[in-house]
C-alpha cells in the first residue's frame, strides 16, 4: 500500500539545501516587520492629525455656534482611539511565531479592524442623537468663519485618507484600510456640515436647524461605512477564505511543478498581511520518498517565489497510480 506524508516546508531542511529554510523565515520576517511598521507609523500619523484637528473643530464649534462642527471635532476625538487601537494591532501583529503562536500574531490585525469599525458605527450613532436633540432646540445661527475651518478639515482629511488608503491597497492590510476610511469619514462628516451651514446661513431666520439635518445626513453614511469595514474584517477573523482568483493562481503555480500530475485541494486563509497555504499534490505513486520530499520543496518555492505575502505552504503528497 502506497504512503504518504505531510511535509512543512518552514520546518524541515530540505535535501539540496538545508540552510535555505532559515533564510527564508529572515526574509519573510523582515517583510512582515517591514508591513507592519509602515502600517503603525501611518496610525500614529492619523493620531496626530486627528488630535489637532479635534481640538480646532471643537474651539472652532464653540465660538461659532455651531453643533455640527462640535459633533464632527467629538468624532475626530473619537478616531484618536481608534487609530491607537489600529496601531497598538499592528504591533501586536508583527511579532514573530512564538511557541504559544506558530502562527505568528498576524489575527491581530483584523481584531484592531473590529474594534475600529465599531468605533466608527458607535460615532454615528451617537452624532445622530445628537443632531436630533439639536434640530428640536432653537438655536442661532452658525457663524460664517466656521466654513473657512471645514474646508481646511476636508483638505487635510481627504489627503490622508488618499495617502492611507493606498498604503493599505500596497500592503493587503484590513486594518490601515479601515483606518484610511476614518479619515473618509471625517471628510464626508465636514463636507456635510459644510452644505448644512451654508444653507443655514444663506437661508436666514428659520433655517438654523440646515446644518444639524446635514449632521444627521452624514451620519448614515458614516455609519454605512462603518458596516461595510466591519464585515470583511470579521470574515478574516473567522478564517473566510480569500478571493478564490488566488487560489486558483495557486493551483496553476503548483501545477506547473516538474512532477506534479495533479492539484487535489487548495485551500488559503489570511493572517494579517500574509497567507498560509494549505496544499494536495500527486504525483507518481512509483518515486521515491526523497524525490517526493524535493517534488514538495519545489511546491513550496514556486508559490512563495510567485506571492511574497505566502507565509508558509504546507504540502501534502498524494499518489497517483499509473493508468493500466
Amino acid at each position: 500500500m502506497a504512503m504518504t506524508f505531510d511535509i512543512v516546508p518552514l520546518r524541515c531542511r530540505a535535501v539540496a539545501d538545508s540552510t535555505k529554510p532559515f533564510s527564508e523565515i529572515a526574509a519573510a520576517s523582515a517583510r512582515r516587520a517591514r508591513g507592519y511598521g509602515a502600517g503603525a507609523r501611518l496610525a500614529l500619523l492619523g493620531v496626530a492629525a486627528n488630535f489637532l484637528l479635534a481640538l480646532i473643530k471643537i474651539v472652532a464649534g464653540i465660538l461659532g455656534n455651531c453643533y455640527a462642527l462640535i459633533a464632527d471635532g467629538i468624532e475626530s476625538t473619537l478616531d484618536i482611539f481608534s487609530s491607537l487601537a489600529i496601531w497598538f494591532g499592528l504591533k501586536v501583529a508583527a511579532e514573530p511565531p512564538d511557541e504559544a503562536h506558530p502562527y505568528g500574531h498576524g489575527k491581530a490585525e483584523p481584531l484592531a479592524s473590529v474594534v475600529a469599525a465599531f468605533a466608527i458605527i458607535v460615532a454615528a450613532i451617537g452624532l445622530a442623537v445628537e443632531s436630533v436633540r439639536e434640530i428640536i432646540t432653537p438655536h442661532h445661527s452658525p457663524a460664517p468663519f466656521t466654513l473657512a475651518v471645514l474646508v481646511a478639515v476636508i483638505v487635510v482629511k481627504e489627503t490622508l485618507f488618499r495617502k492611507v488608503a493606498g498604503a493599505a491597497e500596497q500592503l493587503g492590510s484590513s486594518a490601515v484600510k479601515t483606518d484610511a476610511w476614518h479619515h473618509r469619514s471625517d471628510a464626508i462628516t465636514s463636507g456635510g456640515a459644510f452644505i448644512g451651514i451654508s444653507i443655514a446661513l444663506l437661508g436666514g431666520p428659520g433655517w438654523e436647524p440646515a446644518d444639524d439635518w446635514a449632521a444627521l445626513f452624514t451620519c448614515g453614511i458614516i455609519g454605512f461605512n462603518g458596516w461595510r469595514l466591519l464585515q470583511p474584517a470579521l470574515l478574516e477573523v473567522m478564517d473566510t477564505a480569500p478571493p478564490r482568483e488566488l487560489a486558483d493562481s495557486v493551483r496553476q503555480i503548483a501545477a506547473g511543478v516538474p512532477g506534479v500530475a495533479d492539484v487535489e485541494k487548495c485551500h488559503l486563509r489570511k493572517m494579517g498581511m500574509e497567507f498560509y497555504v494549505d496544499i494536495h499534490v500527486g504525483v507518481d505513486a512509483g518515486l521515491t520518498v526523497r524525490d517526493g520530499h524535493r517534488i514538495a520543496h519545489a511546491v513550496k518555492d514556486a508559490i512563495r517565489a510567485a506571492n511574497p505575502a505566502a507565509a508558509d505552504v504546507l504540502v501534502h503528497i498524494e499518489p497517483i497510480e499509473p493508468e493500466t
